[in-house]
């Protein structure tokens, strides 16, 4: 007879499933969506639900390996667990004596967003030995940092309410594609009569279900923000009140707005004059207004810039007075009281240790004045040899002989296939955890339903074994993962509202607060000193930002003299069916996302003598791949994008981040994954392909 278990998507998505595993004779033989969750309603995303096809995949790691030939050649010999465990903890300690503990480094992010397996014991591992730091940019770091200065954390709405706004903005965010759960609650403002519109650079499916679609240039969003404020400023809509009562900085702003007009704005967006006049009159006129912020629009130079001036635009139209207004980027600040940080116990001692940026891990990998180097790298739920920017140089970086590299893994990725021992875990229906979210406020707990396969551990107990190895015993470094989740909710605010880890074990998920169907911020409440928006910000000026909100061009996008060389931009967006890298190695799956290509217009693709199929190379000075092209009717000529991260074609391989940047944007260290340029041109070869392909379909 089956049964069904509680649990949850493991995965780095706003949306965080409620899922329930069926299971019958210790196999978990289908996975359903929660229909009574409010916010997963009884759907999957197309990537998660064919999860159970990873779970039993042929490729799946179900014992230690540790390698055998040279680095990269992709030889390993399968080993058991105390020998594995040894050789990880050696690589450490090797490093240690020879260097101190700084030439350790922990590098992980969101293969999982659990609490237990993701972000506790091994941060608290490496922490307590002194190793470098790890500063998680890579995905949310500059949304966050300008979401801190002037809302104190990222919350905002409840996005649910978007439903109750009159007219939707989605800014830089393809929400069928990578938060597919919201376009319910916005597609049922649509329904309702609202008016909804795209502001991207794409073509995206989002994009064709809207009403209107402003097509910018990419990293110009800051230049709308403020063109749009002027209008509704000029036209009297500024909700005054609200701004004295609730906000500080507007008279700043307003001088600063003095310097914008329409036509500023819509010369740097390059759109239409007349499209800037009519959505500035549009949001003018129209209570509530929401503005469903993406993460995509922050992978520029001036990212963090762009999501001050939109959050302002949003203020000083009054939107956060009405149910379903205002702008919202992420909700991650709303469990800040309900939930502890599991990295960093109080009672356990942590000696001071540098901080590497994690997205410029090819830059710390290589650089030979860094001291100490990073002689040993420990890698979990992540894949950094496909993912992060400047790939070859980091992939050179991760073949260094004198770096010992140990990942945490499910099968042989890219960064795998690199390592020095490679240690199997288990996957999400296999062990317990416990998942906040960026996207809404459910909390929900994942209860292991079926044991791993012989060979798999979680990565909580890899960490406790590893400590055991190094001779660590503090009792932090050993807890339990049922201890490690109670932790995360044993706060007055969690029990305060039914909270515990027996109630999850018996719902499976909870709502954390009241706010759905209230406009939480139309008093302030924003978690700040004050409770304010703080439009201005100054203490920004001592990072050399501007405290004001105001327009920051891109760094390469925006840069003529780079655009004489390399007249494209390459935007590097998520497909439907892959979740960064992962599932990228499901046949299933690669079939759904057709293969790598490289889109651009008819226009560019014309001046380059590029026809549809024919192979291409992207390059820039950084590196290039080749992949086919495809011509899209929609895109924006002066723009190209490749979906990430497709497989490449062995160890040496190179993806889309073979061309980005090891770059900063103006906030929270993050990565400008899209702020890049290069040019496309045939592959050597492709011309005698395509000829030869004409000469075989005329016979």
């Amino acid at each position: 007879m089956s049964r069904l278990v509680h649990g949850a998507c493991p995965l780095d998505c706003p949306d965080t499933c409620a899922w329930q595993v069926e299971v019958e004779d210790g196999r978990a033989l289908r996975l359903r969506a929660r229909k009574d969750h409010p916010f997963t309603r009884g759907a999957l995303c197309g990537k998660v639900n064919r999860y159970l096809d990873a779970v039993h995949a042929p490729d799946r790691l179900t014992t230690p390996l540790r390698r055998t030939g040279a680095k990269g050649d992709g030889a390993f010999q399968a080993i058991d667990w105390d020998e594995a465990i040894g050789l990880a903890a050696a690589g450490i300690q090797a490093a240690i004596d020879r260097d101190g503990p700084e030439a350790v480094m922990p590098y992980y992010y969101a293969g999982t967003l659990g609490q237990v397996q993701g972000w506790s014991l091994g941060q608290r591992l490496f922490n307590h030995l002194g190793s470098t730091r790890m500063l998680g940019t890579i995905c949310t770091a500059a949304a966050s940092a300008a979401m801190a200065a002037m809302t104190g954390r990222p919350l905002g709405p409840d996005p649910e309410d978007i439903e109750h706004a009159d007219l939707v903005l989605v800014w830089g965010a393809n929400l069928l594609t990578s938060n597919m759960h919201q376009w319910h609650f916005v597609h049922a403002a649509q329904q309702r009569g609202a008016h909804l519109v795209c502001i991207d650079p794409l073509p995206t499916d989002t994009a064709q279900r809207c009403d209107e679609h402003l097509q910018i240039l990419p990293g110009t969003d800051g230049a709308l923000a403020m063109g749009l404020m002027r209008i509704v400023l000029d036209r009297g809509a500024a909700d005054e009140d609200w701004l004295a009562e609730n906000a500080e900085g507007w008279p700043e702003l307003r001088t600063r707005l003095g310097d914008w007009s329409a036509e500023r704005a819509a010369g740097i967006c390059g759109i239409d004059v007349a499209a800037v006049e009519a959505l500035g009159a549009r949001i003018a006129d129209t209570r509530p207004t929401a503005i469903r912020i993406g993460l995509g629009l922050q992978r520029h130079g001036g990212a963090g810039a762009a999501i001050r001036t939109i959050l302002a635009l949003s203020a000083m139209a009054g939107d956060y007075r009405h149910v379903g207004g205002g702008g919202l980027c992420m909700t991650a600040g709303r469990f800040d009281h309900l939930t502890r940080d599991l990295e960093a116990p109080a009672d356990l001692p942590m000696p001071p240790g540098r901080t590497i940026n994690m997205s410029r891990l090819a830059e710390a990998l290589t650089d030979p004045d860094l001291a100490p180097p990073i002689r040993s790298l420990v890698v979990w739920d992540t894949n950094p040899a496909a993912t992060v920017p400047d790939q070859l140089r980091a992939r050179r970086g991760l073949l260094r002989d004198d770096l010992h590299l140990t990942v945490l893994e499910q099968r042989l990725t890219d960064t795998a296939l690199v390592a020095d021992v490679v240690l199997p875990a288990t996957m999400q229906i296999e062990h317990l955890d416990i998942h906040a979210s960026y996207g809404h406020h459910y909390l929900a707990l994942n209860l292991p339903a079926v044991e791993p396969p012989e060979g798999c551990l979680p990565n909580t107990e890899i960490f406790r074994r590893l400590a055991r190895a190094l001779g660590l015993d503090h009792p932090r470094l050993h807890d339990t993962d049922e201890e490690l989740a109670r932790q995360f909710i044993d706060t007055d605010a969690a029990r305060a509202r039914g909270i515990t880890f027996e109630s999850l074990s018996e719902t499976g998920y909870a709502r954390i607060d009241d706010v759905r169907g209230t406009a939480p911020h139309a008093a302030g409440g924003f978690a700040t000193p004050s409770g304010k928006l703080r439009i201005v910000c100054p203490e920004l000026a001592d990072q050399g930002l501007d405290p004001v909100p105001d327009y920051l061009p891109p760094a390469e996008a925006g840069d003529p003299d780079l655009a004489a060389r390399y007249p494209l931009v390459l935007i590097t967006p998520a497909t439907r069916f892959f979740l960064n890298s992962t599932f990228n190695d499901l046949a299933g799956h690669r079939a759904k996302a057709g293969g790598p290509c490289v889109y651009l217009s008819a226009e560019d693709a014309a001046a380059r003598g590029i026809a549809d199929g024919d192979t291409v190379e992207v390059a820039n000075d950084r590196g290039s791949f080749t992949a086919p092209a495809a011509v899209h009717p929609l895109a924006r000529p002066g723009i190209a994008w490749a979906y990430k991260v497709h497989p490449t074609d062995g160890i040496r391989g190179a993806n889309v981040n073979a061309t980005t940047a090891v770059r900063d944007a103006d906030m929270g260290g993050s990565p400008t994954f899209h702020d890049n340029r290069v040019e496309i041109a045939l592959a050597t070869g492709a011309t005698a392909e395509r000829d030869a392909q004409a000469a075989a379909a005329g016979d």
